[in-house]
């Protein structure tokens, strides 16, 4: 694709006015997402990234747009995954529902710069080292089959290397204070329970990245395809997350799904030189693969669990017991 540098500097012009737009006049006031204001958002970040592709089709061809809308799909379908870690995160520590956008904005503002260090890194690599796209294939292979032999147990937030570095190194309150990461109590400054949800989250998603990168890049290699597929994904995340926080655990096969994409980008790397296959036939597998999961998944409810009490009545907050827990460790 012909990009100047205009088109990279305008095209962050707009990403950071929409951040901007977002924290200073849409969501300036904390309250709870509902579903109708998620879903509007929803739509409107996947109609923003229509358009843009439709703009990339007009200007550069059918090509560039299809690797555009393939990486996107597979950006946005991964990101899905990552939303349960998200709410599983959100409910243990029961933050209160008016200040999980808060975290998730400011996670997604440190993901941008994360996730545009991890594409011209691996980048880079890919186009410095001819011998990547086999290693790059190699292990979205072995991820895919990971994914796929993963047991549906849900992990133990209390077992997270950041919350269990986080409990020894700073000086931390077991009480929510609103929207706040840090406070002062008694004169002293203290992390908040929100700071250490913030920081498991920003780990999360680094280890999303790691996986993602050579996803993509199992698609094209073109930088600004890569880099505003991810944006665009990352920057409808949180509407993603209030639309399906409720409907997640209704997706039981998706991970199935995302293992088996994970697996057939795996393989196109790795035999890239003797099979070429065309964008336009691999955005088809790749969407029918998911919507094959979503459907399965819908067709077959799962098996109904018992709930875990994450109730967080009558304590003031879900984070006391936690960081209890992890110190009586030491």
């Amino acid at each position: 694709m012909d990009v100047t540098i205009w088109h990279w500097v305008g095209f962050n012009i707009f990403l950071v006015t929409m951040l901007m737009l977002d924290l200073f006049v849409f969501h300036r006031k904390a309250h709870v997402i509902q579903m109708k204001e998620s879903l509007r958002w929803t739509a409107f970040w996947v109609g923003l990234a229509i358009i843009f592709g439709l703009g990339i089709w007009y200007f550069e061809g059918s090509g560039s747009a299809l690797d555009f809308f393939s990486g996107y799909l597979v950006e946005e379908s991964l990101s899905v995954d990552n939303l349960f870690v998200f709410l599983m995160l959100f409910t243990y520590f029961c933050v209160p529902k008016e200040h999980q956008y808060r975290v998730l904005f400011w996670g997604i503002l440190i993901a941008i710069v994360l996730r545009a260090a991890f594409i011209v890194g691996g980048i880079a690599l890919f186009h410095a080292l001819e011998w990547m796209v086999y290693v790059f294939g190699a292990f979205l292979i072995f991820t895919g089959v990971r994914m796929g032999m993963q047991k549906e147990d849900n992990p133990h937030p209390e077992a997270n290397p950041v919350v269990k570095l986080l409990c020894k190194i700073l000086p931390m309150t077991p009480k929510y204070h609103g929207g706040k990461f840090f406070t002062l109590e008694n004169g002293r400054r203290l992390a908040t329970p929100l700071f250490m949800v913030f920081a498991a989250i920003n780990l999360t998603d680094i280890i999303f990245a790691v996986d993602s990168i050579p996803a993509i890049l199992a698609i094209t290699d073109d930088p600004f395809i890569v880099y505003t597929s991810n944006m665009f994904a990352i920057m409808g995340l949180r509407s993603v997350y209030f639309a399906l926080s409720g409907f997640a655990e209704r997706l039981h096969y998706l991970h199935y799904g995302l293992s088996a994409v994970l697996i057939f980008l795996g393989v196109k790397m790795v035999l890239s030189d003797i099979l070429h296959i065309p964008t336009f036939l691999s955005l088809a597998i790749i969407a029918s693969i998911l919507a094959a999961a979503v459907i399965a998944s819908l067709r077959r409810p799962p098996e109904p669990r018992p709930e875990p009490d994450l109730s967080c009545s009558p304590k003031e907050d879900g984070a006391t017991c936690v960081i209890d827990e992890i110190r009586k460790e030491e």
